[in-house]
């Protein structure tokens, strides 16, 4: 298996490097700018590399029989075109979240589920797009977000391995990061299939391999990390219990500051896999090897 690196802005993401912490911010704002602005410290809190948000257009997204449904939100009963439209922020909230992220020295991108979304995020600054598990079969839609020419991470929850292959296959391996998946929020564990990150990265051996999780808990996540991946992707909240769907799937803050910190002593704990006897050992050795081969030549 040849070793992968691929440059995200200033950081470099690969075999060897330090693992890709993504605090998947979504829609979790509910469409207000201080809480994003709070999720935003919350993930620097918690010792994530990026923030990523969720760009829409509604009228593109939504289909057109759904639009004028009705549904009960915190800010009232309203069409559910108009609750999409409640959650997106325009170009001047994104500006304010670009400003915000470079105060804080934290990447900051968006999964882009349209093409007029591609367009409006190649207007910033960011390191990488990101295309959603659903949109894995939208080949026109991923190579728009391939032209933006910043490295593309696809998604491939409620994906066969034919869709996943036909999408690397539409968009070539080189600037493509694979993002193993399960599209279920929140994921049952026993659907989490981890070992499709070792599946992956055989297949794709010139492609980095992360994992995006939905599900409840931190230890698959390090499971994750211990197989092998090289970036990881978690939903952030300030409380699981507040409005929106992605909410009971996501990590409060207190709770990613313990995920990334772990995730930094998972990956010096695994050390190179060459055996070697550490300065840490050699009081020991010396004074119970000595006594092991005491107590067997006695023995004899």
């Amino acid at each position: 298996m040849s070793s992968t690196r691929l440059m995200i802005g200033d950081r470099r993401i690969g075999e060897g490097e330090p693992v890709y912490v993504i605090a998947e911010i979504g829609i979790n704002h509910n469409g207000d700018l201080a809480t994003a602005r709070r999720l935003i410290d919350g993930a620097v809190f918690g010792g994530a590399d990026c923030v990523k948000f969720q760009k829409r257009c509604p009228e593109l997204c939504v289909p057109r029989d759904q639009w004028f449904q009705e549904r009960d939100t915190p800010w009232g009963r309203m069409t559910y075109i108009e609750y999409r439209h409640r959650v997106e922020f325009d170009w001047d909230g994104y500006a304010a979240i670009d400003r915000h992220c470079r105060e804080r020295g934290v990447h900051w991108t968006a999964s882009c589920w349209d093409e007029e979304s591609v367009d409006f995020m190649a207007s910033f600054d960011v390191p990488f797009l990101k295309a959603a598990s659903a949109s894995l079969t939208d080949h026109d839609l991923l190579r728009r977000m391939k032209a933006v020419g910043v490295p593309l991470m696809i998604s491939t929850g409620m994906s066969t391995s034919e869709e996943i292959e036909a999408a690397v296959e539409a968009l070539g391996t080189d600037n493509l990061l694979i993002a193993h998946s399960t599209s279920a929020y929140p994921c049952p564990v026993g659907e989490l299939n981890l070992r499709m990150i070792a599946t992956l990265r055989a297949r794709y051996p010139g492609v980095p391999v992360g994992y995006s999780g939905h599900e409840v808990g931190l230890a698959p996540t390090w499971g994750a990390v211990s197989l092998g991946a090289t970036f990881v992707e978690r939903h952030i909240t300030l409380d699981r219990a507040m409005w929106g769907t992605d909410q009971a799937a996501s990590v409060e803050v207190m709770g990613f500051h313990r995920l990334v910190a772990n995730i930094r002593d998972l990956e010096t704990a695994l050390g190179d896999g060459h055996k070697r006897v550490y300065a840490s050992e050699e009081g020991a050795r010396r004074k119970l090897r000595r006594v092991a081969g005491l107590a067997a030549r006695m023995e004899a």
